[in-house]
This record gives structure tokens, C-alpha cells and sequence, in this order.
């Protein structure tokens, strides 16, 4: 019966599947099961989503048009805006509300999602882990501020703001074919996106005292409803990504008049943003298949050094995209060329500093051109105008634009890892124009549907770009060592985003590895192909569920294959928690840790980047002579890691010194007396009932003063059996109680109370942490770096 609880809590947070995920016909025999077809597992067709797994004839979907106007306070680190918002209603239902996406609150300590993970007494800590304990319940400033919301007609409208989303209620009911028209003006702090984290934000360059801007998830925005779960109502976390619906979109964006703007669409008045030399040279990137710098790397230096104290206007139009986003700075170096992709010029463009330039410069836009026309063979030809890739020290998606890493060493030598991660990276990024950005499935929910699906055909890209690239997203020895943990450490591909412990492998490689067996294996190149682009045709700018994936699949190839669904993608209670043990610690300012002293290793060279195996797809892609290689088809894509992966470089085996640069520092003394007298326990948490709730601790000091604390039911995701929480004091404390006033329907209290004397202190040490290199920065001794020397150059 666990089991079938457990199937019914993973499979009822998306609505539309049965609890019958574990039944089986024949469970007492040793066949019967593994072939049995899913039936009452998949939801039961109907008008919106048939059984063949493509969109029934009452099939719908709403639509959303935006008119925004945002400015960037580049001193302030403020973006501002006003939006017009047209809510078409094409459902079938009448609606008295409508609910809208915040996600920038997820920045806020005060309206954030409330999700909270594990946490232990650290052996060695931060000054900044203090401070965000200390501040944790005041508000940092962070998250949306509305100012205005209005109707068409100037009338406020009431609307209720819980987390990181907004209802908003509908003066009059919106009836079906009916559209609602409103205003709303907003403003918010912009997070440094490298020390809070998330996807966007600024990066500062204190080098040159400039900023990146990735200006993302920053308007407020319409959840999706749809036939399958109504409105979307998950909260933003940070990693289930988004469920948006689409639209067309202006947007006009008013930036120092130094910065470079680069954004979802079309800008429509480059002529005048642009100088006329600039102008001239994105002319000419219209009809070259080779990069043009429209802005250039001198000029980028030269906007580094001064910077303008007046704006410019930038203006986009994006028509029938489910997103908008965009990229701002005076750094930004800026190329672009020409691709034919199925017959339509798109132009393929990338926007970087100078940290990135000998990287980006020679291979950026060659491998966008490269992605969109290889997912055009595999899924859809690429429907827009325009895909670039921003160096951002990131990596995130959105549509026609999206933000990766990859720096090099300040001489512009970088390692192999570096030039293969941003070429990955780019080719991951650029490939989520399709998945999820095109077929539109529900992020929230499934994120196997985005990045699962992304990364097999991320994978069939890479295998295009280099027959030696070194990609472990697909073969299918490279998945063993995950499928062979504990089952304690797994879950299905079908779990909610939320609640995965290995993301990684869960939602990214083993839906890859799984389709290219399917393609490889068990259903061959050219049938696998057909429902492949078959499933993309049929749900290009829709919804697609899961369904819709097995049932296509199996429609358009006459394969049975719900035996693979069942075992590769879906393969439990009253309360009684438990406060096991509590540790209790002071801290001391660190001043002999090893992490402070600069060091010196000998280390020999990185050998070539080939994969270990040459696999199946690698063979079959040399013998196909229908394929060429972009490698060989482009011999300017060829450097020396190029040469050195086919031993035409030698291999370097001498040792060499590498510093290692000290990654803390000792405090100051204000923040060791500061966090001297504080008190810090570590208190440890078991599940013993099985039903997960709150955990709700009172706390009494030893002046006999009480507090408590409030700890989400969330907190027990990635592990609902053990938990343990970090906590700082002001005061020591003599005596902890579980739900001191019955909240919670503990069905054992005896367990609530820690009995024993609070132990006497350990200590730990409390330093400064160093900022170390940006993601993606090559750092070191590289093979390229030393044949350099050795040649004199």
C-alpha cells in the first residue's frame, strides 16, 4: 500500500493522471507486468488531446499580448516599467480571476516561495552565511514592488499577492472569445545574480567598474490555464521553470546610451541606437556567413573607460513567442552573420565582453547557426528571425536569446574543458529555442519534458559538431553508475521539479539516454526520426503533456513502447516527528586554516578530450556520407585543441607549478566580535510517522524568555525521512519543544521534547570568503598555453 501512496503524491500534483501507476494485472507471477500497457496511468483522451497523442479537434489555448516600457537605473540597480496587457480568453469556461507570475520575488526574503532545504552546523564558515542567518525574517528590499494596476479605463483593480504570484480579480467575468485589457506599473531592485544566485541580475566587473545586465523573468506575467490543470499554480523556487503562454510582444527598453541592448525579437530603430559605422556593418552581417562585429572590440573598451550619463531608447517586437528577455551593458562586444536555415535567413548573433572574447569571437555564432540547423533537421524548421548567445558567466534559455559561460586566461589561451563547456553550453541553450520555448510543454511540472528532451538533441548536435566530441549526454554506458545507486537515492524521470534529489541525471541525462536507445537500439534512425519530428509538428507553439510524448511516439512509428515508458520514466502515513539530537557551538575567527595560505602543486597537462567509447552513433555518423562534420565543412572552427584531440599536436607530459590561490581570508575584527557572542545549534529531526508537515521548534533562553521557530513542510523533500537545521541565536539556549501548542496532530509527543542538558560548546572556525573565478573561466595551466611558449608566441 506505500508504494501506491507514493504513486498517487507524484502523479496528482500534475492533475491529470490516475492513481494506478503500481497496479498490476498479474502480480503473483513472473510475467504479465513489465509488458502490461499503462492504461488508467495516462490520462483518459478526450476533445483537447486525443489518443493518438496529438491535439483533438476542441483543442485551445489563450493567448497574451504585452506593450512594455522599462528603464534601467544602472547607479540605482533599479529596473522600472509599465505594461499593457490583452488576455485573450479562448477556453471554454468563464473566468472571474486571473493569476500572474512574480518570479522576481524569489529574490525576496519576505515573499519568496518559502521553500527551505537541510542545513548543518558547518566545521568552517562565511561572515555572508551569518549575515543571511541574521537577516533571514527582515526584508532585503528584493522582489516586485506593484505600484499601479488598472483596467483599460484607469479603474484599480484589487488583487492579492501570495508568494511569487498574483491574482488578479476581473471586474466583470471574461466570458469565452472575450478578451481583458489591463495596466500595471511595477518596479524592482536588480540582484547581483553572482553572490544571490538565480537567473537573473547583474554581474559587476570591478576591473573596469562595469556591468552585465540579464534582465529575465523581470514582468509581471500570466501563468498558464489550460484543459489539462487549469491555472498553473506552483510556486517559483528557483529551479521548476516556467509555464507561459503566447503572445506578441513590444517592448521598449531605456538604457544609458553607452550600453549595448540585446533582446527577444527584432529591435526596430537600430539606425538610431547605432552610430552610422555600426549601422553599416550590421548591414553588411545580413548577407555574411561569416561573424561581422557590429560593435566591436575596441569600441567596447573604449565605452569601459567612460561612461554616458544620457539614454537611448532601444525597441523590440517579438510576435507569437511565450517570452521576453534581454541583455544590457557597455561592455558587450557585438557579432552577427547570416544563416540559411530551411530556406529562411536567420540572423545569428552574440553579444560578450572581453573576458570572453577569443573564445566567443571564433566560435559563439558559428555554433548558434550550427544548433538551429541541426534541431530544424530533427524537429521543426527554426520559425524566427533571430538566435544569439550572451556570454554571461550563465546559462539559461529564452526565446531567441540566452545567456551562457566561457572566459578565458587574461593572455586568451583557455583549457579544452572551457572551449567544450561553452560550446555545450551554447548548444544546450540555443537547442531550448525548440524545447520548451517552441513545443511548450509545462517546465513547472515536468522538467524532463524541457530539459530532457533538449538534451538528447543537444546530444545529436554535439556528435554533428566534432565526431570527437567528449558529450555524456546520451550514449548509454554513461548513465550505469547513476542507475546503479541505492533506490533510496533515485526517482522516477516522472517526479515533480521540486522534489528531485539527482536533477541532474533525473531530469537532464536519463530522458536522453533513454530516447537515443529508443532511436539506436530498440526503434531504429528512421522510424525514431518520423515520430520524432512527427511529436514536434503537431505540438509546435502549443502545450504538450507527457501523453502526448508516449502517444505520438508510438502513433507515427506502429512501435508498442509503452513497456519502455513504464520501466525508463515511472518506475508513501500519520505525524510523528522526532528531535533526535542537538549540537550546540560558538565560533572563533579562523587564522590557521589551510584555506588561507597561497600554495604551489606540480601538475602535468590535461591529455586530449576524447570520449572514452567510441559509441554506436559516433560509427554510424563516420559511415554516413550523407553527413559531413561542421568541423571539416568550417576548417576555421579547427584550433589547437582541434589539432591536439588527433595527436597532430604533440602531448605535453612535462610537470609544471600551479599556483593555488588562498580561497578565504581572516575576518575583520568587527565581524569576529559581532558573531562572537552569538550561539549557533544544530538540531537533528526524524520522520518516524511518515506524513510530512511543518516542524515548528520553541526555543527557551536561559533568562526564560521563549521563541519559536516555523519551518516548512518543504523542508522534508529531499529527504522525508532525516532532517537537519542550523540555526543562530542572540541567547543560550536551556530547553527546545516540538509543536508546543499541538498544531500539528503529533501522535506522540513524548519524542517532542530534548530532555538531555543542551550540551556545552564546540567551536569552529569563521572566515572571510575570497570571490573565486566566474563560471566557465578558464583558470591555470593549459595545453594550449604551454605549446604557445615553446613556440614564441
Amino acid at each position: 500500500m506505500k508504494k501506491l501512496l507514493l504513486a498517487c503524491s507524484v502523479q496528482l500534483v500534475a492533475g491529470s493522471f490516475l492513481c494506478a501507476q503500481n497496479s498490476q494485472n498479474n502480480p503473483g507471477s513472473n510475467h504479465g507486468n513489465k509488458f502490461e500497457q499503462l492504461g488508467g496511468i495516462l490520462p483518459t483522451p478526450n476533445e483537447y488531446r486525443t489518443a493518438s497523442g496529438a491535439p483533438g479537434p476542441k483543442y485551445w489555448q489563450q493567448r497574451v499580448d504585452y506593450d512594455i516600457k522599462a528603464t534601467l537605473d544602472e547607479p540605482a540597480l533599479r529596473l522600472s516599467g509599465s505594461e499593457t496587457v490583452t488576455y485573450f480568453n479562448n477556453s471554454p469556461n468563464e473566468l472571474t480571476f486571473i493569476w500572474l507570475q512574480l518570479d522576481e520575488n524569489e529574490h525576496s526574503s519576505t515573499k519568496n516561495a518559502g521553500y527551505q532545504n537541510s542545513s548543518g552546523m558547518p566545521r568552517q564558515t562565511s561572515v555572508a552565511q551569518f549575515e543571511n542567518l541574521e537577516k533571514a525574517k527582515q526584508d532585503n528590499g528584493y522582489g516586485v514592488n506593484i505600484v499601479k494596476l488598472t483596467d483599460a479605463t484607469g479603474k484599480a483593480l484589487r488583487y492579492t499577492i501570495n508568494k511569487t504570484m498574483m491574482r488578479v480579480e476581473l471586474p466583470a467575468p471574461v466570458k469565452p472569445g472575450q478578451k481583458f485589457v489591463f495596466n500595471c506599473d511595477w518596479n524592482y531592485k536588480i540582484p547581483d545574480r553572482i553572490s544571490m544566485g538565480g537567473r537573473g541580475g547583474y554581474e559587476f566587473f570591478p576591473e573596469d567598474g562595469n556591468h552585465i545586465f540579464t534582465i529575465t523573468q523581470w514582468y509581471p506575467r500570466l501563468c498558464v490555464y489550460s484543459d489539462f490543470q487549469g491555472w498553473q499554480n506552483h510556486q517559483f523556487t528557483g529551479r521548476g521553470e516556467f509555464a507561459l503562454s503566447f503572445g506578441n510582444f513590444k517592448v521598449q527598453m531605456t538604457v544609458p546610451a553607452d550600453h549595448v541592448v540585446a533582446g527577444t525579437g527584432l529591435c526596430q530603430n537600430l539606425q538610431q541606437v547605432l552610430t552610422p559605422a555600426q549601422y553599416g556593418r550590421w548591414q553588411k552581417a545580413q548577407t555574411s556567413s561569416e561573424p561581422v562585429e557590429i560593435v566591436t572590440l575596441a569600441e567596447a573598451k573604449a565605452a569601459e573607460m567612460k561612461k554616458a550619463k544620457n539614454t537611448k531608447t532601444w525597441i523590440f517586437k517579438a510576435d507569437n513567442v511565450r517570452d521576453f528577455a534581454w541583455g544590457s551593458s557597455r561592455k558587450f562586444v557585438w557579432d552577427a552573420l547570416a544563416a540559411n536555415v530551411e530556406g529562411k535567413k536567420v540572423m545569428c548573433m552574440s553579444q560578450y565582453g572581453k573576458e570572453a572574447y577569443s573564445l566567443y569571437r571564433k566560435y559563439s555564432s558559428k555554433a548558434v547557426a550550427h544548433t538551429i540547423k541541426t534541431y530544424s533537421k530533427f524537429t521543426i524548421p527554426y520559425p524566427y528571425p533571430v538566435a544569439q548567445s550572451v556570454e554571461a558567466a550563465n546559462g539559461m534559455e529564452y526565446p531567441m536569446i540566452c545567456f551562457n559561460y566561457g572566459r578565458t586566461e587574461k593572455d586568451g589561451t583557455y583549457s579544452e574543458t572551457t572551449k567544450n563547456g561553452m560550446l555545450g553550453v551554447v548548444i544546450h541553450e540555443v537547442g531550448h529555442n525548440f524545447f520548451p520555448m517552441i513545443i511548450n510543454s509545462d517546465e513547472r511540472q515536468w522538467s524532463w519534458m524541457d530539459e530532457g528532451l533538449n538534451s538528447f538533441v543537444e546530444y545529436l548536435t554535439e556528435e554533428l559538431w566534432d565526431n570527437k566530441f567528449p558529450t555524456r549526454g546520451g550514449p548509454a554506458w554513461t548513465i550505469t553508475d547513476y542507475m546503479k545507486l541505492p533506490k533510496n537515492q533515485l526517482e522516477p524521470i516522472m517526479t515533480n521539479s521540486e522534489n528531485i534529489v539527482g536533477f541532474g541525471p533525473n531530469a537532464y541525462t536519463k530522458p536522453a539516454t533513454g530516447l537515443n536507445i529508443l532511436r539506436e537500439t530498440i526503434m531504429g534512425r528512421e522510424l525514431f526520426d518520423y515520430a520524432f519530428k512527427e511529436y514536434a509538428r503537431r505540438w509546435a507553439f502549443k502545450h504538450p503533456e507527457p501523453a502526448d510524448f508516449f502517444r505520438t511516439m508510438e502513433d507515427a512509428s506502429a512501435e508498442d513502447l509503452d513497456w519502455f515508458w513504464r520501466g525508463w520514466f515511472y518506475s508513501t502515513d500519520a505525524t510523528d516527528i522526532s528531535i533526535d539530537s542537538v549540537k550546540y557551538a560558538k565560533v572563533e575567527a579562523g587564522s590557521n586554516s589551510p584555506f588561507m595560505r597561497d600554495t604551489v602543486r606540480m601538475a602535468t597537462l590535461p591529455k586530449p578530450q576524447v570520449p572514452a567509447y567510441d559509441d554506436i552513433s559516433k560509427q554510424r555518423n563516420r559511415q554516413d556520407p550523407s553527413i559531413k562534420f561542421r568541423t571539416d565543412a568550417d576548417t576555421s572552427l579547427r584550433d589547437f585543441y582541434w589539432r591536439y584531440d588527433r595527436g597532430l599536436e604533440p602531448v605535453d607530459t612535462a610537470r609544471y607549478r600551479v599556483p593555488q590561490n588562498a580561497s578565504v581570508e581572516a575576518v575583520d575584527a568587527a565581524s569576529a566580535q559581532k558573531f562572537g557572542d552569538k550561539h549557533f545549534y544544530e538540531l537533528s529531526f526524524s520522520n518516524k510517522g511518515g506524513l510530512v508537515m511543518p516542524i515548528i521548534v520553541e526555543w527557551t533562553f536561559e533568562d526564560g524568555t521563549k521563541e519559536i521557530d516555523r519551518i516548512p513542510a518543504q523542508v522534508w523533500r529531499l529527504n522525508e525521512g532525516k532532517v537537519t537545521k542550523f540555526f543562530m541565536k542572540d541567547k543560550r539556549v536551556t530547553g527546545i519543544k516540538l509543536d508546543p501548542n499541538r498544531e500539528t496532530a503529533d501522535i506522540d509527543e513524548s519524542n517532542n521534547t530534548y530532555g538531555n542538558p543542551i550540551p556545552e560548546p564546540t567551536r569552529f572556525q569563521m572566515f572571510k570568503q575570497k570571490q573565486g573565478a566566474a563560471r566557465g573561466q578558464s583558470t591555470g595551466i593549459n595545453p594550449m598555453q604551454k605549446a604557445g611558449e615553446k613556440k614564441g608566441f
